[in-house]
């Protein structure tokens, strides 16, 4: 039995997607990409997701030995630009680490309840919770017409190496209009539950802060000091060597 008290709320999650892109995706923040990873492992302990966790570990695993070990074992400028754009896809799988944290555990009435109970515009309300929906939609329907390809014998890495066109038109084609038609869907579903309304509506379960809030936080702030001490090191280390 999970107790509310100890889960996020909604508000957290979404600041803690924000906080992670901002301290990653700066100039430097490379410094900030393991405090972000243990972020992504320790979400998806918290919330028993042992299938996110392997996936996290598998990604970032391989993404860190290209980065730190294959240059070194190998050196070509071709492993070079490998390790660049394997440190940039890094900082991309840390932030859609904690996100997928964000996605798995919150419905789209939770998120639309916390972001109002944040006074955010019903623009981005509205819009965040429709990406929310969406994106799972769009999964399930590609997972479908890959099936479908599947089972007429027009999938396979030789076909697809032969004719790329043909075969990326034959997956992209039927995806773009089942994606159209499901926004169709979920716009009028939207409508129909009074998303777009003058009124304000209220929640059934009000968001609130909580314990597991605090400590969460707690932990970003260890987390956030950590990789500034970590940088401050580096960079002193750096600039004797420099000097040196």
């Amino acid at each position: 039995m999970r107790v509310r008290g100890w889960r996020l709320d909604p508000r957290t999650r979404v600041a803690l997607v924000l906080l992670t892109s901002l301290a990653v995706m700066r100039p430097g923040g490379e410094v900030h990409v393991p405090a972000a990873a243990g972020l992504a492992l320790g979400l998806a302990v918290a919330s028993r997701a042992w299938r996110r966790l392997l996936v996290v570990v598998v990604v970032l695993g391989a993404l860190t030995l290209l980065v730190t070990v294959l240059p070194a074992a190998v050196p070509h400028p071709v492993t070079a630009a490998l390790a660049v754009a394997s440190a940039f896809a890094l900082r991309f799988a840390v932030v859609a680490g904690v996100a997928a944290h964000l996605v798995a555990t919150t419905p789209p009435g939770e998120l639309v309840a916390g972001l109002r109970a944040a006074r955010l515009p019903r623009s981005l309300t509205v819009s965040a919770a429709v990406m929310l929906r969406f994106l799972p939609v769009v999964a399930a329907e590609a997972a479908a017409v890959v099936d479908a390809m599947r089972l007429r014998g027009l999938l396979g890495w030789r076909r697809a190496l032969r004719s790329p066109v043909a075969t990326s038109e034959r997956f992209v084609v039927p995806l773009v209009a089942s994606s159209l038609r499901a926004a169709e869907d979920l716009s009028a579903s939207a409508l129909l539950r009074g998303l777009g309304g003058a009124h304000r509506p209220t929640a059934l379960r009000a968001p609130r802060l909580g314990p597991a809030d605090a400590l969460c936080a707690a932990a970003v702030a260890a987390l956030a000091l950590s990789s500034g001490l970590v940088g401050a090191l580096v960079g002193a280390w750096s600039g004797s060597g420099t000097l040196r």
